[in-house]
């Protein structure tokens, strides 16, 4: 159990900060030749930074428009402003109020006091909204999602407009590969059904939310809501204190060769999603969700780099032989594929290319396709080593 102080340090941790961190899961923080800088990249306010197999947020500079979250592959940046199931609850609630529409707009947009805000459930800026929560509400039957957002370009969060727009594309080209009839909509107004009949509700809901941004208010979500999260925060904690290497913060076993897994949870969670709503009507799709592999076995050496770095085991050596004594056989799984690109970035070979085309069909099979490389040079063992 933790102790106090390590209670007390998480708690300050949640009150000042709108996105943590999980650094084991950050593929630039498991690999330096990484070159994934996609949270980095969208945030408007130039405040996280990687460099040396670190990943830090400067809480300051944050604006808590939720962007990074959004875009990261594997899930390493966490929300605690909103966190994930106070959203989700948010959202069950406001839908159920405003008789089946979905209906989640801006901090902005709320201040304004102009829709129902028992019908309605507010994000700081829809730059924060993801894939799995839209496909998860379609497949639950909403087929009206209305994101609704004030005047962006006069807003702080403005240059994370397109990131929003990025997301909506992303959301839509997975619910028409499966056939869903749900329309995700941006809008500048709230539906007739959520606009206020009552002034003085919007303003006494207004003063509640300044009053439950306080401290208190983290540290209940925090014991009630976000449990795996504290617990994940408290181990960075006490890693933190340890002068550890890199080897054993991210959990390498000596001799193992093969980095520790993480699971494709946001991965999985969208294709389960998908296979309630229906079976793939389109044969491919455009995604930065899931991903294909594709390799120039002239090019490649068999040196099994791939495989190692894969943090989420979409790539792993395979029992199968080849017929051919000087090629071999790796096992690709496009479900837990999240586009991170480490594969890519450590190839010594740089003969394998990660692309956002992927077949629905492969998709939703859920087995491993085996890939065509190079059997590995005698001497080599690297691709040999065991998990």
């Amino acid at each position: 159990m933790p102790n106090l102080n390590d209670i007390m340090e998480m708690m300050d941790a949640l009150e000042t900060k709108a996105v943590i961190t999980v650094p084991t899961r950050c593929v630039a923080v498991r690999n330096r030749h990484s070159t994934c800088r996609k949270c980095a990249d969208v945030c408007l306010a130039d405040a996280i930074e990687i460099e040396k197999n670190e990943i830090t947020i400067d809480a300051g500079a944050c604006v808590a428009c939720g962007a990074c979250i959004a875009v990261c592959p594997t899930s390493a940046l966490i929300s605690v402003d909103p966190m994930e199931e106070e959203l989700a609850a948010a959202v069950a609630a406001t839908t159920a109020a405003a008789d089946g529409v979905t209906v989640i707009a801006c901090a902005r947009k709320a201040a304004r006091q102009v829709g129902d805000p028992d019908k309605y459930a507010v994000v700081p800026c829809l730059a924060r909204m993801d894939e799995r929560l839209l496909v998860e509400l379609a497949s639950r039957g909403i087929t009206d999602i209305q994101l609704v957002d004030g005047t962006c370009a006069t807003c702080k969060y403005r240059a994370a407009e397109p990131c929003i727009d990025d997301t909506v594309a992303s959301a839509c080209e997975l619910l028409a590969a499966v056939g869903s009839d749900a329309v995700i909509t941006r809008t500048a107004d709230f539906p007739a059904n959520v606009h206020v009949a009552d002034l003085r509700k919007a303003v006494g809901a207004a003063r509640r939310e300044f009053f439950t941004s306080s401290g208190h208010y983290a540290k209940d979500v925090a014991k009630t809501a976000a449990e795996k999260v504290v617990n994940d925060k408290l181990r960075q904690l006490k890693l933190a204190k340890e002068e550890q290497s890199l080897r054993d913060k991210l959990g390498v076993k000596n001799g193992a060769g093969k980095m520790p897994v993480i699971d494709a949870e946001r991965n999985l969670e969208i294709l389960d999603a998908m296979s309630r709503i229906g079976e793939p009507v389109e044969p491919e799709m455009f995604t930065r969700i899931f991903g294909d592999v594709e390799v120039d076995v002239e090019k490649c050496s068999g040196c099994g780099m791939c495989v190692m770095f894969c943090p989420t085991d979409a790539l792993r050596k395979s029992l199968d032989k080849h017929p051919d004594k000087t090629r071999a056989y790796m096992e690709f799984s496009m479900a837990e594929c999240t586009q991170c690109n480490l594969c890519a970035d450590a190839c010594l070979k740089k003969c394998i290319e990660v692309v956002p085309m992927v077949s629905t069909t492969e998709l939703f099979d859920f087995e491993p396709r085996l890939v065509e490389i190079s059997a590995s040079k005698s001497g080599n063992k690297l691709f040999n080593r065991k998990k």
